[in-house]
């Protein structure tokens, strides 16, 4: 049996997953909680700490505990680790290349979970830093998840689609599973990214997940990194 925090953990997990409490929303207090699932606070305070420290919730000086929200600057680029390297902060922006619906090949439903007869979107994106293309960024999602999206609206919500997933859909990314290695440029992404073919690029794969670790993207990012490096923070 899981120790009595882990029990509570899930359960507010749950609630997450039903949205009973919405991104940004504070949480009912400790003693609150402690009092619907009938443990003491120190249990649920132990729940809280672990939910905390996975950026799931986040606790204010003062105000309470909230859930936590791609709105906020630091959480919406929180898997974009593209650097410069002169340590100067650059302006982000993208273009959008290509978007359309198409069933999921068999490795692609086996990442993100769904049936290999399933429909996914698949979005195209420039990514640009101080308006120089940088990323060419592949996005692949269950179109069964995002009922409703078109072009319009993503070129509408222009700026973060985590944000959009996240305000528009009730999803939002807690973690992701990275693949990186060096490649070649091929035709397209040459052409799209203003470089010559062949030339070396970093090739970031990612897998992101919603809660109960719940696979809900796939991403592929082809980077350019003559002035820019990938900077990762570990534990």
């Amino acid at each position: 049996m899981k120790p009595l925090y882990a029990q509570v953990k899930k359960r507010i997990t749950e609630s997450l997953v039903r949205g009973e409490w919405t991104p940004g929303q504070v949480i009912p207090s400790e003693i609150e909680l402690a009092h619907i699932y009938d443990v003491s606070q120190g249990t649920v305070r132990k729940a809280i700490d672990e939910l905390t420290a996975e950026s799931i919730l986040i606790r204010r000086q003062g105000k309470g505990t909230f859930v936590a929200t791609h709105n906020e600057e630091n959480v919406q680029l929180r898997f974009l680790r593209l650097t410069s390297s002169m340590g100067i902060k650059e302006k982000l922006d993208n273009q959008l290349v290509s978007f359309s619906k198409e069933k999921a090949s068999n490795q692609l439903a086996k990442t993100l979970n769904i049936n290999s007869a399933a429909t996914v979107i698949s979005l195209k994106r420039v990514l640009t830093f101080n308006d120089k293309p940088l990323i060419l960024d592949v996005i692949k999602i269950p179109a069964a998840s995002f009922r409703g999206l078109t072009v319009e609206r993503v070129v509408e919500k222009k700026g973060s689609m985590y944000r959009m997933y996240e305000t528009d859909f009730g999803i939002r990314m807690l973690h992701a599973d990275e693949k990186i290695k060096a490649v070649s440029a091929n035709y397209e992404a040459a052409s799209l990214l203003g470089v010559k073919e062949q030339s070396p690029l970093l090739s970031v794969e990612r897998v992101s997940f919603t809660y109960d670790d719940q696979p809900i993207e796939w991403r592929l990012g082809l980077c350019i990194t003559d002035n820019h490096y990938y900077r990762a923070e570990l534990d």
